[in-house]
């Protein structure tokens, strides 16, 4: 997910991470110089693609493959979604022009919803 720590999958939180303070970055000079452009990111949660199928097979995994029962464990806690909730997500973040450095978060059991955080003095 990249917005809460994950003990087996350091690297993969920490780029998560660098995406959203990047993007936020981005959108907060964009909207200051006014480049008439909106950025913003997508959070989805597990979503039900062939990479899910995948835990179980060592190759696939690598190193991370002794914790396929921690991941399942999550997966099983925070719900599976379909693809096509991460397209409504889009398209929302797409056609509401008010959203800049948004953070959307998409998950089985809140659906769509923003991370908050407070507010910037720009």
């Amino acid at each position: 997910k990249g917005l809460m720590p994950a003990a087996f999958q350091p690297v993969y939180c920490a780029t998560k991470h660098g995406v959203i303070g990047f993007t936020r970055s981005i959108a907060v000079t964009a909207n200051m110089e006014n480049y008439g452009v909106r950025l913003n990111t997508i959070c989805p949660g597990f979503v039900n693609t062939p990479i899910l199928q995948s835990i179980d097979k060592e190759e696939n995994m690598g190193q991370y493959y002794s914790y396929k029962d921690e991941i399942k464990n999550m997966m099983q806690f925070y719900g599976v979604m379909d693809p096509s909730r991460i397209a409504e997500g889009l398209i929302t973040i797409i056609e509401d022009d008010t959203l800049n450095g948004e953070v959307m978060k998409i998950t089985a059991s809140q659906g769509i919803h923003f991370q908050q955080y407070s507010q910037t003095p720009f």
